[in-house]
């Protein structure tokens, strides 16, 4: 079993930067790949990116590309996910998420998932 807790979400101005984090807890918490995800309203739950246990591997999503970088602390078992050039399509509660496994882009590949938390992008 593993426990998930999203923090660093909040109302930013377009073109702006968070940093979301996540909290793993649990045996083997640091032996998981972990992604992130987004869900705005009552689309679709959406990939972000994903990492593996070591950190050695990423992937992100298309809509995040070249503004959105995840990162982990092995140390700590936590995950970040810095944003930058935040656009108002970004809004949405973000997802921390682990597996077992090296990384997957799918919500159905991951078995625990965090409450999640609001990130609001203002025009």
């Amino acid at each position: 079993q593993v426990q998930l807790v999203e923090s660093g979400g909040g109302l930013v101005q377009a073109g702006g930067s968070l940093r979301l984090s996540c909290t793993a807890s649990g045996r083997d918490a640091h032996d998981y790949a972990m992604g992130w995800f987004r869900q705005a309203g009552q689309k679709e739950r959406e990939f972000v990116a994903a990492i593996s246990w070591s950190g050695g591997s990423t992937e992100v999503g298309d809509s995040a590309k070249g503004r959105f970088t995840i990162s982990r602390d092995t140390s700590t078992n936590r995950i970040y996910l810095q944003m930058k050039n935040l656009e108002p399509e970004d809004t949405a509660v973000y997802y921390c998420a682990a597996a077992r496994g090296l990384y997957y882009t799918e919500t159905y590949e991951y078995e625990w998932w965090g409450q999640g938390t609001q990130v609001t992008v203002s025009s």
